[in-house]
């Protein structure tokens, strides 16, 4: 008879792609894989509460491109398999931190080989190409911009700025190595991206499909939709104000509070039941669980 503490990190997994047993990210011994454990994106990328928020944020964000979702809205089966999708890109970043220095090689190569598969137009006839290096650039700057900032309000707010610049540097070993150009690797220069991308971003009907889509999202029990809930609204609270605004959210001071309340409760379930997340398991392989 599994524990409710047994049950919820089962749950969690199902969501995480670690249930998916395609790598083993405790072997072999002593294989620090692309950054080892005294990296800080081991650090930001371990706590899986903070990173569940910033994965949501991370998607609205991305989505906010007309380019990358019109790859998504092509290509995917998100509309039909929504969690499907979010476990492969979850089992991506698990392996790429935590994995050894091959399983992280194969499942890079992998992306590169589907990436090469998806072209079109989008809904306003402009070509793109999930290889596209610039593209590939934005997907990496929405996704690493939202993780660090649920790092920074969830879990470790006093993280350094020269280990923010760290981490971003470290995090584009893996954009790079997909084809990423011209990457920036320090907060300051993520910002001036952000700054200088935005007049290409918008919000239209699919991207807000998309967003229904995530605010309905079957979860893995009745017990887990309340939570599933805190989750998503903490996921687009997490996003820049303008972002937010994109989407059509106006959040009070007292809305703000309580959906960062929230989250700060649940994350502190959440960490109380992992006991064998990516993180350990890689420390786990290291000789330092």
């Amino acid at each position: 008879m599994l524990s409710v503490r047994d049950r919820i990190q089962q749950q969690v997994f199902r969501l995480n792609g670690l249930a998916m047993n395609e790598f083993d990210l405790s072997q072999p011994a002593g294989d620090p894989g692309l950054y080892g454990p005294d990296s800080v994106i081991w650090r930001v990328h371990g706590d899986f509460s903070s990173m569940l928020c910033g994965g949501i944020s991370a998607l609205l964000m991305q989505m906010l491109h007309p380019l990358a979702l019109a790859g998504v809205w092509d290509h995917s089966r998100f509309r039909e398999d929504m969690m499907g999708r979010l476990r492969r890109t979850s089992q991506f970043i698990a392996v790429t931190t935590f994995g050894n220095t091959q399983d992280a090689a194969t499942l890079i190569e992998r992306v590169k080989r589907i990436h090469l598969q998806v072209t079109g137009v989008d809904a306003a006839g402009t070509p793109y190409a999930a290889s596209d290096p610039a593209l590939l650039t934005w997907v990496h700057v929405a996704e690493t911009s939202r993780f660090l900032a649920a790092h920074l309000r969830y879990k470790n707010p006093q993280l350094s700025l020269a280990e923010q610049d760290r981490y971003y540097a470290e995090a584009a070993r893996v954009a790079e190595a997909l084809g990423a150009e011209e990457v920036p690797k320090t907060v300051a220069a993520v910002e001036d991206y952000l700054e200088r991308i935005r007049p290409q971003l918008r919000c239209d009907a699919r991207t807000r499909e998309v967003l229904a889509l995530l605010m309905n999202a079957p979860a893995p029990s009745w017990q887990a939709k309340p939570a599933m809930h805190a989750m998503m609204m903490a996921g687009i609270e997490l996003l820049p104000e303008w972002a937010q605004q994109a989407f059509g959210f106006r959040f009070s001071p007292l809305r703000h509070r309580l959906i960062r309340q929230r989250l700060v409760l649940l994350a502190g379930v959440l960490r109380w039941c992992i006991r064998r997340g990516a993180y350990h398991r890689a420390m786990q392989r290291m000789g330092r669980d």
